[in-house]
């Protein structure tokens, strides 16, 4: 109900129900005097309105039959549910800005306050003037927040007795407790002893205290306990034992801070938290380890408190991206500031040469370019990390030198690729620098020759016109599976060629598959099949290419034969796919005239890929196979699969 519906209500029922109400109570109360009928009828109706403005809100919609485009209408706004966050250690090797970082991200998520875990200041001196300055600097930052802020001590605020004492002239209490809607709030002090780190302690009056509240408060529906060190995970921790035997029963939640890494506890029927850090120090490990900086967001239901744990390089505000921020971006999409041509090499042995890295400054704006890599026992990168600054539309090409190791002589198939990690900066006047990171796999990658047919080819689905498949693939080092579904050779192995005449480039597989899963509703790449993936242009060896502008030809043996994107395929290409008693044989034939307009002239080379999809137990199983890595991911090589003719 709106305020002018509530004010409406208000005045209607004061003229309609005033005369009724004052007979009925009068003749209730047929010896109180009129003027206190008069005056108990005023009250009733003051405190009307405020009874009906406090129905809970609802949304008002106008429903048409059984469908309406929602889910239901139950909003999700009980009036015992609250939300509030939770900051952890901001000291102990603090790194500048997270902090404030994190007040600016509070404010908004608007939540209703926020709680402590402590190690707010960095302390451990008795300079009471650093004292006074680090805290003056702590409340600053507090000073900027929209919510209530509550302390609680950690051994970075309460180490010695100078501390202890700025403390209390500061704050006063070192714990206390208050409750909201009906949910205990308990914050505790485990540095009251002042033992330092791992050597939190509970003395007897804060015990004292702690059992006094909880008596006090038998009935609330939640208790929430915050400290700053975890207490029940350290030894001799002094009466802590004694809080957990007076929380036991009672709907309860731990809080603490101080290792810097996030851990979640099951304890005495309850969960007890250690959070990572908002600005403490850390090495950020990310989510496996724990370590992350973020603030907690509980959402306090009747149920007991929802747990979300916001990092805080996941909280943005409405600016975000902004259209001159839009403006600057747009045109860098589907740009590669980075190109690395192939390291083509004619010869099997490889002793080192210079691969070339083009950067390019698309933009109005100028670019700054950062470029290390990460040598193997392999290879070696024969130049030091480097930076570039190119002004806005410009061009820098940059040799990369590579060398094998002197005293080891590897197939080029066989060797490791060198890791370059490169990161690009755009520079923009009055807005904030932008910065694309990109990594690449570089190593030279031998040149497959293309064979001329010996005689016609047919597209049969057999293989009586081509000699030996020349690429036999028996165990794919380049997959992609669900777990335990590829099982190697025994699961799926293929071999393949090329050859070409004066009308057509010619692709022929053959798969050997265990268990052929085939099914004439599918396109061929959700079941037992292959893909041809060929890309002429001139740019397909080098780490720009991909399937954007590449030929991909998906087959399967289902229904004696099938083929994905038919429509897309050139005019006048020709395929087979047949079954065979192991597996079965794919076969392609692709105009050369495809290949000349793709290339932009008559073709020399172009680059290939092939994969299989192989499916078992009922599609349980999936897994892809390559020859080369997949051209769209982080495995690419540049350079990989370039096949020449002769």
């Amino acid at each position: 109900m709106n305020l002018t519906q509530c004010v409406k209500s208000c005045i209607k029922f004061f003229y309609d129900g005033y005369f009724k109400m004052f007979e009925k109570m009068a003749k209730l109360f047929p010896k109180m005097q009129k003027l206190q009928l008069v005056q108990g009828v005023v009250f009733l109706l003051l405190l009307w309105p405020v009874c009906l403005c406090s129905q809970q809100a609802r949304i008002l919609v106008n429903t048409q039959g059984e469908q309406n485009p929602w889910s239901h209408l139950r909003v999700n706004n009980a009036p015992a549910t609250f939300q509030f966050a939770i900051v952890t250690d901001r000291t102990g090797g603090h790194r500048p800005g997270v902090f404030p970082t994190a007040i600016e991200k509070l404010n908004l998520l608007q939540p209703e306050f926020v709680m402590s875990v402590g190690d707010l200041i960095e302390g451990y001196t008795e300079d009471e003037a650093r004292i006074d300055q680090e805290w003056e600097e702590f409340t600053g930052f507090i000073s900027g927040l929209q919510a209530p802020f509550f302390y609680v001590p950690g051994n970075h605020d309460y180490i010695n007795e100078v501390m202890a004492r700025k403390w209390k002239e500061r704050f006063g209490r070192d714990y206390y407790h208050f409750v909201y809607k009906e949910v205990l709030f308990l914050c505790l002090n485990s540095e009251e002893r002042m033992r330092g780190s791992g050597k939190g302690y509970i003395d007897e009056p804060q015990l004292a205290y702690i059992r006094q509240v909880l008596e006090e408060h038998p009935g609330v529906k939640w208790t929430l306990v915050f400290l700053h060190q975890p207490l029940w995970d350290q030894e001799d921790p002094g009466l802590w034992p004694e809080v957990e035997r007076l929380l036991q029963g009672r709907k309860h939640t731990v809080f603490a801070g101080h290792r810097h890494r996030y851990v979640k506890y099951s304890r005495n029927a309850s969960n007890y938290f250690i959070l990572a850090t908002t600005g403490g120090g850390s090495s950020l490990r990310g989510s496996a380890f724990g370590e992350f900086d973020h603030v907690v967001w509980v959402s306090m239901t009747d149920e007991g408190p929802i747990i979300a744990n916001l990092l805080l390089d996941g909280i943005w505000d409405q600016n975000v991206n902004t259209e001159a921020r839009y403006a600057l971006t747009r045109p860098l999409m589907n740009k590669e500031p980075l190109l690395i041509e192939g390291l083509l090499e004619g010869e099997a042995i490889f002793s080192g040469r210079a691969a070339r890295l083009r950067i390019t400054n698309d933009s109005e704006v100028p670019m700054k370019v950062f470029v290390e890599a990460v040598s193997n026992e392999d290879l070696w990168a024969a130049f030091a990390p480097f930076e570039r600054s190119l002004p806005p539309n410009s061009v820098e090409l940059v040799d990369l030198p590579l060398r094998s190791k002197e005293d080891v002589i590897i197939p080029l198939e066989e060797m490791q690729p060198v890791q370059l990690k490169a990161r690009v900066v755009y520079l923009p006047p009055e807005q904030a620098e932008l910065e694309m990171n990109f990594s690449y796999l570089l190593k030279p990658q031998p040149i497959y020759d293309i064979s001329r047919a010996a005689g016609a080819v047919q597209i049969d689905g057999r293989l009586t016109d081509w000699p030996q498949l020349s690429q036999r693939i028996e165990e794919a080092e380049f997959v992609q599976a669900s777990p335990f579904a590829y099982q190697g050779s025994q699961d799926a192995s293929f071999a393949f060629d090329v050859q070409y005449d004066d009308t057509f480039l010619y692709l022929a597989a053959e798969v050997w598959d265990d268990q052929l899963e085939l099914d004439e509703h599918k396109n061929a790449l959700e079941q037992d099949g292959l893909a041809f993936i060929l890309d002429p242009t001139p740019a397909a060896a080098t780490s720009a290419a991909n399937w954007r502008n590449a030929l991909v030809v998906g087959l399967s043996a289902a229904k004696g034969g099938s083929v994905q994107g038919h429509g897309r395929l050139p005019e006048g290409t020709k395929w087979a796919c047949k079954t065979t008693e192991g597996g079965y044989i794919a076969e392609v034939a692709i105009p050369l005239t495809y290949l000349d307009e793709r290339y932009g002239g008559s073709w020399q080379r172009f680059r290939l890929n092939v994969i299989v999809r192989d499916f078992d137990m009922e599609g349980m199983h999936e897994s892809t196979l390559f020859w080369q890595p997949d051209w769209r991911g982080k495995e690419n090589q540049p350079g990989a699969g370039v096949f020449e003719k002769r």
